[in-house]
């Protein structure tokens, strides 16, 4: 009893402190400011500098964490898996995880093909100033000379050229030999009666050089940013020099036919006029070729090229309605093979055709005003999603790498694509209006 008066007069005094007594079951907490590396082979890097412990009630427990950084080897690529963890004197335990992907040492690579680059880069440009000055050398001079008709020598650009030529004629013979390529290349026949290309497989072996020209572009840009191209990289850059030629010459091949069907109407009305005047169907065609500017007089020297060469009429314009597909061409072709057959009044027919393209045309320009605005929005839509990307992908190239490393990334990919497509798809048949191209 004595002794617990007096302990009980203690507390009262304040000498002693009443300390409750509780089980500590909160772990310590690992905080890491950086939770990814990419360094290269045998790269030395410090990777407890950035990580710090702290617990509740030992305070700092910086100095007792512990790693297996001591067990992996950086000497090899691949992800490497950092493992941290510490304790507090309660026995809580606490673990956190970095990773840190390895990947080969190529800066003498990188070295060697910079100086490669600045190499090929400073030869062009000196080739460049020297052709250049030739040429102005030549225009100065050439007043006062007399061209040797004995001289055959060729420029340096011109045997390049002639190079280019022969090296695209060896691919198309390679081409050639695969079925596959020659049934797919008959989708590019338009290019070839539009833009006197040699053949089908002539404009696919330019596809696949000008593919392999941006590989090289995308390869120098790498090299001139110290960097090597990856495959991603260069695999999407195949694709964009491929596809390329494709866009260009549908861009071409458009304007190639709006010029057709605008200058069908004059065509049509020149030869209304010449059947009016008594000439004759052939003097007709050759009227049009001689009046008519652009594309549309071409085709109708090929129409009476064909008559002399023995063809019938009919047949040379069904050769040329076949070339140009379109409408109007159909209509001519239909309306004189008809008349050619049964005979008729090909005054009257002329003027009806002339009407109903009249008619038509007026039709399309009222279309074409009304769902402007909407092929506009269309288009933005379309063209800015790539853009981004490729603005975002030049900025910071590692910002996508975590869609492409991994599996889930690429499905991401591949579903993103699929939505993409099926949008240009379903926005295009809701803008399309039938009957009008």
């Amino acid at each position: 009893m004595e002794e617990l008066s007096k302990n009980y007069n203690d507390v009262e005094k304040g000498e002693v402190t009443y300390t409750p007594s509780y089980e500590d079951k909160t772990a310590p907490i690992i905080n890491i400011k950086q939770r990814t590396y990419k360094i290269k082979v045998n790269d030395k890097i410090d990777f407890l500098n950035d990580v710090t412990a702290s617990d509740i009630q030992d305070g700092d427990l910086t100095d007792k964490i512990t790693s297996n950084i001591n067990e992996l080897n950086f000497k090899t690529e691949g992800i490497k898996k950092v493992e941290y963890t510490v304790s507090d004197t309660a026995g809580n335990v606490a673990y956190e995880t970095i990773y840190v992907t390895v990947k080969k040492n190529n800066d003498n690579v990188v070295r060697i093909g910079q100086i490669g680059a600045f190499i090929a880069l400073f030869s062009i440009c000196i080739l460049i100033i020297k052709y250049i000055r030739s040429l102005n050398f030549e225009k100065r001079f050439s007043k006062f000379t007399i061209n040797s008709s004995k001289n055959k020598s060729i420029s340096l650009f011109d045997n390049i050229y002639l190079q280019y030529l022969d090296f695209e004629e060896k691919l198309s013979k390679f081409l050639l030999k695969s079925t596959f390529i020659n049934n797919r290349s008959k989708k590019y026949e338009k290019y070839v009666t539009a833009f006197n290309f040699k053949s089908n497989i002539n404009f696919i072996a330019k596809k696949i050089i000008i593919g392999f020209t941006f590989i090289l572009f995308i390869i120098l840009i790498e090299l001139l940013q110290s960097r090597l191209a990856n495959g991603v990289e260069m695999l999407i850059s195949f694709i964009i020099g491929f596809y390329a030629l494709d866009i260009l010459y549908l861009y071409k091949y458009n304007k190639y036919k709006k010029k057709i069907e605008t200058n069908m109407m004059n065509a049509i009305t020149i030869m209304n006029n010449a059947f009016r005047a008594g000439m004759s169907i052939i003097q007709a065609v050759d009227l049009v070729s001689k009046e008519v500017n652009g594309p549309i007089s071409k085709e109708f020297e090929k129409i009476s090229t064909d008559i002399d060469m023995g063809l019938d009429i009919e047949v040379a314009f069904k050769r040329f309605s076949s070339r140009v597909k379109t409408d109007e061409a159909i209509y001519l072709t239909s309306s004189l093979s008809v008349l050619n057959k049964t005979g008729g009044n090909i005054i009257k027919v002329f003027d009806s055709i002339e009407k109903n393209i009249f008619n038509r045309r007026k039709l399309e320009n009222e279309l074409n005003s009304l769902t402007s605005s909407s092929k506009l929005i269309m288009y933005v839509l379309t063209f800015v999603p790539p853009v981004f990307v490729i603005i975002i992908g030049l900025i910071n190239r590692e910002y996508f790498e975590p869609l492409y490393n991994n599996i889930l990334g690429i499905i991401l990919i591949l579903i993103m694509c699929l939505i993409y497509t099926t949008y240009i798809i379903v926005v295009r048949k809701v803008l399309k209006v039938r009957g009008i191209k």
